[in-house]
């Protein structure tokens, strides 16, 4: 367990090594899914969408982005289509009233 968690630990040095500025936005973005996730799950039955949609939607542009600078085509896709998708969400929620 303990040559497990070095491992991680080196993973996570190396990675930030690499590209700091990236490791950065990630960890932003990261964060920004985690405070969405509680903030739902604090709220339900009536969590605040109108808040919690540009945030999760700036964090999917984020993840997005570091996806882009790692040339990682699967994770950009990924991102871009939940950017898409929360978009159209938004958009009618806000003319839906």
């Amino acid at each position: 367990m303990n040559a497990v968690l070095f491992q991680i630990i080196e993973w996570i040095k190396s990675d930030f090594s690499s590209n700091p500025s990236r490791f950065c936005i990630e960890l932003l973005a990261w964060s920004l899914s985690i405070g969405c996730s509680i903030t739902m799950a604090v709220t339900v039955p009536n969590p605040p969408l109108i808040i919690l949609y540009p945030i999760w939607i700036l964090g999917c542009s984020l993840y997005a982005w570091a996806a882009y600078s790692r040339k990682s085509f699967g994770m950009i896709a990924n991102y871009m289509l939940l950017v898409g998708i929360d978009l159209v969400g938004l958009v009618r929620m806000l003319v839906n009233g």
